[in-house]
């Protein structure tokens, strides 16, 4: 009991910072100089320094390696005061293989919030702002831009798939929707379950993972509750985390199912000189197999956490038939139609889903769908303002502070000349973990730059790397925060946070796993590897 106790486990947490700053911080030998044309600062520290060869060449940017491993007084502070003396104010020093110190802050901070996150000994809500908050206080970063990701155009855009579900079901669609699935699924939990999951999930390679995972849950609902499943059972854990973990794997079918397909194939084109390009066809063609093997995996392994009680609760049975579409269900499903339209067209009109989203809002309001009264009342708003938004602030702290990138460069080097099949391995594990914390368009960012260059000078085709990216990017589920998915499903309170890590560290593997055979089987049908 006492264990449990929330102050026993916040004691826990803080000491786990503390033990994370007593570890020796590593200084590192190789520093990137960014904004230095003329390369002054090289010129100048020539008697300490080398400039060290890169692997993706920028104009201003180089690599300054210290010649004498064991020299430490000529380490960062040594080059900051070099800076000074010949007054470049503009030119940046980042840390290559060693760690900032606001980095090794940066680390003892996402200790402490990662044990809060899982142990959950105060409201998830809570620990959300405490990410701002540690960020500031720490010195990490400043106060505005600890703040701005908590309404990041991302977190509007999970608010209006929040709202859209509550339209679906105020209008009675869900309804309809579960009738449907029902009627082919019957009264199991279970083959409703795996039905709506796979359904969705598949659906989510050509629609938004986080709006698929939205309507699936409004649909769920309404039954869950009428067959009286209780928050925190098996049967409801099963349930609600089977739609976001099905929806998230499905995302990686095509180039449209979420942000890290097509950040992945515009970073191949871009660091290859567009020698290397995936279309929309290419993409589909390599990995939507892979969303079709993982989407029903995802929700098997989930089956086999949380074994649901299959004999204690049935969902009700439709006795009557569901009638005609009313005009209320017409108005609302064109509303949302046209709002998935213009999503799914983003590359067209060029408007960011959240203006799209909202504008999909706004209508449903004014033709009286319902009233603001509904969204204020129905609305998780701590789930989307707070632990999406402080999971955005953190995974960009991540980036700022170097320290992902400082595991990026340690890790990836150990796998050079190992082959395609341990790089794709190593790609897909460091990306699968990374995402948890930071965006998967971030961890695009931070990896391909280093994988691409690797895998040419290896001849491997860097397609390879792209794709393992921007498919392992799609397994975030150790922590709410992971993806947008996670976050809706844990807004309705159905499972905890420790739930969604125990089924994530069990599927993450796995997943991987199947990505791995995928990769070996069928792209070497296609010619790829």
């Amino acid at each position: 009991m006492f264990l449990k106790s929330k102050w026993f486990q916040l004691g826990i947490a803080v000491l786990l910072g503390i033990i994370v700053m007593l570890i020796p911080r590593p200084e590192g030998t190789k520093y990137n100089i960014v904004g230095d044309k003329e390369q002054s600062l090289a010129q100048n520290v020539s008697e300490h320094f080398v400039i060290a060869p890169q692997k993706i060449k920028k104009e201003g940017e180089y690599f300054l390696e210290r010649k004498d491993i064991n020299a430490k007084n000529f380490d960062a502070k040594f080059l900051e005061k070099k800076l000074a003396e010949l007054n470049l104010p503009k030119v940046q020093l980042e840390y290559v293989n060693g760690l900032s110190p606001k980095a090794m802050r940066f680390l003892a901070v996402l200790v402490v919030l990662i044990f809060l996150f899982v142990a959950e000994p105060i409201p998830l809500e809570i620990t959300a702002i405490c990410i701002a908050v540690s960020l500031v206080l720490t010195g990490i970063t400043d106060v505005k831009n600890a703040w701005a990701p908590y309404m990041h155009p991302v977190v509007v855009f999970i608010m209006c798939c929040l709202i859209f579900a509550i339209a679906l079901d105020k209008a009675g669609l869900t309804r309809r929707l579960g009738f449907f699935i029902t009627k082919k699924a019957g009264t199991s939990v279970v083959r409703f379950t795996f039905f709506i999951s796979i359904g969705l999930g598949i659906a989510s390679s050509v629609m938004h993972d986080a709006a698929a995972c939205a309507i699936g849950i409004a649909t769920m609902l309404p039954l869950m509750r009428a067959a009286g499943i209780e928050p925190y059972s098996n049967t409801g854990k099963f349930m609600m985390l089977s739609l976001p973990f099905a929806c998230s794997c499905g995302g990686m079918g095509t180039l449209i199912g979420g942000g890290r397909c097509m950040v992945s194939a515009a970073f191949l084109k871009e660091f290859t000189g567009g020698k290397y390009e995936l279309s929309f066809f290419d993409w589909m063609l390599y990995a939507f197999p892979a969303a079709v093997l993982t989407v029903p995996i995802a929700v098997l392994i989930i089956y086999f956490v949380f074994r649901p009680n299959a004999s204690k609760y049935q969902l009700p049975k439709f006795e009557e038939e569901i009638g005609p579409w009313t005009a209320l269900e017409k108005k609302t499903l064109v509303i949302i139609v046209i709002s998935f339209a213009l999503w799914l067209t983003k590359g067209v009109h060029g408007l960011d889903y959240s203006i799209t989203g909202m504008l999909g809002v706004a209508s449903l309001v004014l033709f009286g769908i319902f009233k603001w009264e509904d969204i204020n009342e129905n609305l998780e708003w701590g789930t989307a303002l707070f632990i999406f938004g402080g999971g955005l602030s953190l995974g960009l702290a991540m980036e700022r502070s170097g320290a992902a990138t400082y595991f990026a460069n340690l890790f990836f080097p150990l796998v050079e000349g190992s082959g395609w099949l341990v790089l794709f391995i190593s790609v897909a594990i460091f990306g699968a973990l990374v995402t948890n914390a930071m965006a998967n368009v971030a961890a695009a960012a931070l990896i391909l730059p280093i994988v691409i260059p690797m895998a040419l000078l290896e001849g491997i085709n860097p397609t390879i790397m792209a794709l393992c990216l921007g498919m392992a990017t799609s397994f975030a589920m150790l922590l709410v925060i992971g993806c947008p998915p996670n976050a809706i499903a844990y807004s309705y309170k159905y499972f905890k946070s420790s739930d969604l890590t125990k089924a994530g560290a069990i599927a993450t593997p796995i997943l991987i796993t199947v990505l791995v055979v995928v990769a070996s089987i069928w792209w070497k049908i296609l010619g790829l590897v």
